[in-house]
């Protein structure tokens, strides 16, 4: 009885090269991603495709790559690593929340309520429970703020057709002026 005890505790279940098949995850800078440095980032992205390309099937490294491309701030390419994460594994906790906090970033507050929630329909524990419902919290305060980017429900048709023809307007005086 010991002695499985004790094999069970030397497996870490956290580790995601043995669960992947992998050989080794890239060094992830998570803690503070104000400290990396470009060229460091732009090494750990082509490594992360990489890989990405090498197991097109493993969710967990999409969502790594999702991260490091929002550190970079280049937000298309880290909102398609996410929801390519996303499609692969459709109730990946991790790879949801991080796509509610990416809408939740370029504060698209609605959208990140909405995916924030999904999370927290996903999830399993107490700790990712608790993550979920801070960043909620997080983005229902901010959005009691009023820091949230109003939708575009018109078009700028009109008002661009009408800036068009006060410069041409305007063009044709000057010109019948000289």
């Amino acid at each position: 009885m010991e002695q499985t005890l004790q094999a069970a505790e030397t497996v870490r279940p956290a580790d995601l090269a043995a669960q992947r098949g992998l050989d080794r995850l890239p060094a992830l800078p998570w803690r503070d991603p104000q400290s990396v440095p470009p060229e460091k980032l732009a090494e750990l992205i082509a490594t992360l495709k990489q890989a990405c390309l090498q197991n097109p099937d493993n969710a967990a490294l999409r969502t790594c790559l999702g991260m490091a491309h929002a550190m970079n701030y280049d937000v298309y390419s880290s909102m398609e690593a996410l929801e390519s994460a996303m499609r692969i594994a459709p109730q990946d906790f991790f790879a949801q929340l991080k796509y509610g906090e990416l809408f939740f970033r370029v504060r698209a507050l609605q959208r990140a309520e909405q995916e924030t929630l999904r999370a927290l329909e996903l999830a399993v524990s107490s700790q990712e429970m608790s993550l979920a419902r801070k960043q909620l919290a997080h983005i229902r305060q901010t959005s009691h703020g009023g820091h949230t980017r109003p939708p575009l429900l018109k078009s700028l048709g009109l008002p661009a057709a009408a800036l068009a023809a006060l410069l041409a307007g305007v063009s044709c005086l000057y010109l019948l002026w000289k």
